[in-house]
């Protein structure tokens, strides 16, 4: 029965999303970098001082709306030190196939979105992008990513505050929460 209760707390957990338990080693987000969606280097240091929700995306996803709902959040936020960080992966289902170009190109025609983009990155597995790899040894492994849209919130001191779920939507009541308790100056 146990094991029933507990694969069941992961399940709920990973489709709804929520801290995990402490698995963390420390450190900061703000050791990591990406490379944009431009190429050009795209340290998350710049961020420092600034609250950031770095989303793995794609394309050709049934959430791919949730583009919409992050370009909202980022147009509302970012006067207030919110930065809506969108990291295209081809991880889940194959749903982001294009190039850094195509992707773009996507995001700018179909959703309007102007929030910064990285380059394709791998998200999950022994692969995944160094910042991934410590986000889920941070929060844990029910924290790592299990599908697109999966959403880590980053406090402006470098702090992994809290993640989100795939269905939890970017404008959903709990992140809007987060995000305002994670904006600098509060």
């Amino acid at each position: 029965m146990s094991r029933i209760l507990a694969a069941a707390a992961v399940v709920a957990g990973s489709l709804f999303g929520g801290q995990a338990g402490a698995a963390g080693q420390g450190g900061s987000a703000h050791a990591f970098a990406f490379t944009s969606i431009d190429g050009a280097p795209l340290p998350l240091s710049q961020f420092a001082g600034k609250a950031v929700l770095v989303v793995n995306t794609a394309s050709q996803c049934g959430f791919t709306s949730q583009y919409e709902q992050l370009q909202a959040v980022w147009d509302t936020y970012r006067d207030r030190g919110l930065v809506v960080l969108g990291v295209p992966s081809n991880d889940f289902g194959g749903q982001e196939p294009g190039t850094e170009a195509q992707i773009k190109d996507f995001c700018e025609t179909t959703f309007s979105v102007d929030f910064p983009l990285t380059a394709k990155e791998q998200v999950s597995g022994a692969e995944a992008h160094p910042f991934y790899q410590w986000a889920k040894a941070e929060k844990g492994a029910l924290a790592a990513p299990k599908w697109n849209f999966h959403k880590y919130l980053i406090a402006p001191d470098g702090r992994l505050v809290d993640w989100f779920s795939t269905v939890t939507r970017p404008d959903s009541d709990k992140v809007i929460a987060a995000i305002e308790q994670t904006l600098p100056g509060r």
